[in-house]
């Protein structure tokens, strides 16, 4: 149990709000205990403060790197008050308690961010110290107060003002926080140096961990009983430039348009519509109204409440005729200030700045039992050279820009998948049946319901068909172009079909499965 704060230890590289804490402290009557720079600015400062190593008797040694691991330093933390064998120890040993741990870690994760950072500088900011310390004093917070973030000194100065003390709660989630803080902490050092040995996986480890700082607390989740939150950096892709604060719907939406968007970012001003992560429409033109225009011709009933992304600044144009539906979210690299003044009039419409560059890297998948799946993410864009025109017609000029348009968007719908493209635009989009050939009826279905022909379109399919009736549905709509993967046991069947219909088709190599 705790005896109040008299001895306090503050090892810190960030000294934000460190010195009014420290003086305090020190007004409080609470000895002062510090390392080098930590102890410099204090004295500076004009806080009176004891040396570590005069503290301990021992000197700071081999460049700083061993100082603080000393028996009369964690002996001091650890110790439990309670126990009177312990007491003994610590005096026969002239161990006295300390209460009060103020430290925070060498900026590792910040040193191995900047894209000019060494091996050798990376390793010099790997603490040792600092999360011994940490942890002996979370360990030991029955009786001692353990601060390894600025914002909490406020909380421990408050409570230190009323009692001379913390409460035994605080101190517990101070621990809390701690343990937290030093996993992430070993995390990070963890990825770094296996992306430094094991270039081949490095993530495919036989143990891995998916620690991230919380960004923001979310209302809730997919549905209002669920609590909720944001973890990692994934607002540092996005700028919120007006509206509501994103759910956790809106940041699905948002992940999956910005990698759609990705895929056309060497194209023409091109524009899409998601609904619950699936494209709605797609559509390119001269100008970016005019791929508003053929991405809203593809269906007229489902964007309604959906998200919009562009490859392009929204201009005052474009933002009109957006501004006639109702949008949760539009996505665009920027806005122009006209657009900006009739998008704004919609007080809840989020209008967010797309600031994605990443590509790459892990994707994340829960499963039951606590289970978690990991895989290299799609990614964007595929290699044509793989691409084979397996059918006696080879496409034309025009069914290739469509089958390209369509495959491009196809791999972002849900499988089992399928779009009928003309050469800027979708023309129909079937997703998440199961049966490869009901994807492709609600396709033709839609495409109906928006009075848009098929004839002379390139259908897309995200992996092959299986059968040679889902290709001839497809020509039966219309379409005199095919793309898709190939790899059936029923491919010559299926290409014997298409040489029968006229139809001209690709084989990819690839497939692009969406669960």
């Amino acid at each position: 149990m705790s005896e109040g704060i008299r001895r306090a230890l503050l090892s810190v590289s960030d000294k934000t709000g460190l010195l009014e804490f420290a003086k305090f402290l020190a007004g409080k009557g609470v000895e002062l205990i510090s390392t080098g720079g930590t102890a410099k600015a204090l004295r500076d400062a004009g806080v009176k403060v004891m040396e570590l190593s005069d503290y301990t008797g021992f000197p700071e040694m081999m460049d700083g790197r061993v100082k603080t691991l000393h028996p009369k330093v964690h002996g001091g933390l650890l110790q439990r008050r309670d126990l009177a064998t312990h007491r003994e120890q610590a005096a026969q040993h002239k161990i006295p308690t300390i209460d009060l741990v103020v430290v925070n870690l060498y900026p590792f994760e910040q040193t191995v961010a900047r894209p000019n950072c060494t091996t050798e500088e990376a390793i010099e900011n790997i603490d040792i110290g600092g999360p011994s310390m940490l942890r002996s004093a979370a360990k030991n917070h029955e009786a001692v107060t353990v601060v390894t973030d600025p914002s909490d000194y406020g909380l421990v100065q408050q409570e230190m003002e009323a009692t001379g003390d913390t409460t035994l709660g605080t101190r517990r989630k101070l621990a809390a926080k701690v343990f937290r803080h030093t996993s992430h902490y070993d995390h990070l050092i963890g990825a770094y140096l296996t992306r430094h040995s094991e270039k081949e996986q490095p993530v495919l480890q036989e143990t891995t961990g998916i620690v991230r700082r919380r960004a923001q607390s979310l209302r809730y989740g997919e549905n209002p009983h669920q609590k909720a939150a944001l973890y990692g950096t994934f607002l540092e892709s996005f700028k919120q430039l007006h509206g509501k604060e994103l759910s956790y719907n809106n940041v699905l939406d948002l992940s999956a348009a910005a990698g759609l968007i990705a895929e056309f970012q060497k194209t023409p001003p091109t524009l899409a519509i998601l609904k619950h992560t699936n494209p709605c429409g797609v559509g390119s033109g001269e100008k970016l109204l005019e791929a508003w225009e053929k991405a809203y011709a593809t269906d007229r009933q489902a964007p309604f409440g959906g998200i919009i992304v562009a490859n392009r600044p929204i201009d005052a144009e474009t933002a009109q005729a957006i501004a006639e539906i109702f949008s949760e979210v539009i996505l665009a690299p920027s806005f122009e200030s006209g657009a900006l003044k009739i998008l704004q009039a919609k007080k809840n419409l989020r209008l967010i700045e797309n600031h994605e560059t990443a590509t790459g890297g892990y994707d994340f998948r829960c499963v039951r039992g606590n289970g978690l799946l990991v895989q290299e993410s799609d990614g964007a864009g595929d290699d044509e050279t793989s691409w084979k025109v397996v059918t006696k017609r080879k496409p034309t000029e025009v069914e290739m820009k469509a089958m390209r348009f369509g495959w491009k968007v196809v791999r972002h719908v849900k499988s089992n998948a399928i779009v009928y493209a003309g050469q800027d635009r979708t023309l129909g989009i079937g997703a998440g049946q199961m049966s490869r050939v009901d994807s492709s009826r609600i396709a033709v279905w839609k495409a109906g319901e928006a009075k848009l022909s098929l004839k002379g379109s390139a259908v897309a399919s995200d992996a092959f068909f299986p059968f040679p009736d889902g290709l001839e549905a497809a020509a039966a709509a219309g379409a005199t172009a095919a793309i898709q993967p190939g790899g059936s046991v029923k491919d010559p069947e299926v290409i014997a079909a298409a040489d029968r219909l006229g139809v001209a088709m690709i084989f990819t190599g690839r497939r692009h499965f969406r669960h």
